[in-house]
């Protein structure tokens, strides 16, 4: 199990920024690279890696939700997928321990995987296109990341292009364009996938038995925030002084 530290445990830092590389960082990023090169090199590895679900559900290639995570479309795909995974899985990892880490990485990103060949199956026109396309990269686990990383840091400062918001914000707004994409006949085969991420990290994290003392629950995280307020408002009503005898209790309320 992870190790879910408390509100007040947790740090302070209103910003977020690159934290060192962990060994399970490294190779994660390693087998991604090392991927994309033997991709680049032999392109049909791509195909055969890669998630088509119509193989998936006709050939039983089950193989393709774990492999089509470590395939990359393009130079920009696998920098953007990576640079992501280092900035939101390095703070988290710490928090969790390794062990844990890996496992959510694994679980979302499979998740997803799973998510989006039974999306696939649906009679919508734009979600069919799914059933016979080629879905690569890490996408699906790198969206969990980032759903946990609001949940951990809401307050957290997040850069969207020159945008500055918390991260809770932050995570609403990938998470709506991933659904609104989705709907599209052009960006459904990415984006469906990136919802199915969130999604399934959302669904994981609130369903583990021994929860996280971090409310991840909505309706708790309102009553946290409001008893927040109501004691933030009572301090207001209060004068704190400074100095007076030591056996002079009446002029100093604490």
């Amino acid at each position: 199990m992870p190790r879910y530290p408390s509100r007040s445990s947790l740090p302070s830092s209103s910003s977020f920024g690159f934290s060192p590389l962990s060994t399970a960082l490294k190779a994660l990023i390693g087998v991604n690279v090392l991927m994309f090169l033997a991709t680049w090199l032999m392109p049909s590895l791509q195909l055969q890696l890669g998630l088509v679900p119509m193989w998936v559900v006709q050939k039983k290639y089950v193989w393709q939700l774990v492999t089509y995570m470590f395939i990359h479309a393009g130079m920009f795909h696998i920098l953007f997928n990576m640079l992501a995974l280092w900035m939101f899985g390095a703070e988290l990892e710490r928090i969790w321990g390794t062990r844990f880490f890996l496992k959510f990485y694994f679980v979302t990103g499979i998740g997803a995987g799973c998510l989006t060949v039974l999306a696939s199956l649906l009679p919508f026109g734009p979600l069919q296109q799914l059933y016979a396309s080629d879905v690569v990269g890490a996408s699906g686990a790198v969206y969990g990341l980032l759903l946990a990383y609001a949940l951990y840091f809401p307050d957290r400062t997040i850069y969207y292009i020159v945008f500055p918001m918390p991260a809770r914000i932050f995570v609403l707004i990938v998470g709506a364009i991933a659904f609104f994409s989705s709907m599209s006949e052009s960006g459904g085969v990415a984006n469906a996938t990136r919802l199915g991420g969130l999604l399934i990290a959302y669904v994981y994290l609130t369903s583990l038995r021994k929860g996280p003392r971090i409310q991840l629950n909505p309706w708790a995280e309102v009553k946290y925030r409001w008893v927040k307020w109501r004691l933030a408002s009572a301090r207001k009503k209060f004068d704190v002084y400074s100095g007076g005898r030591g056996d002079d209790w009446n002029r100093r309320i604490h």
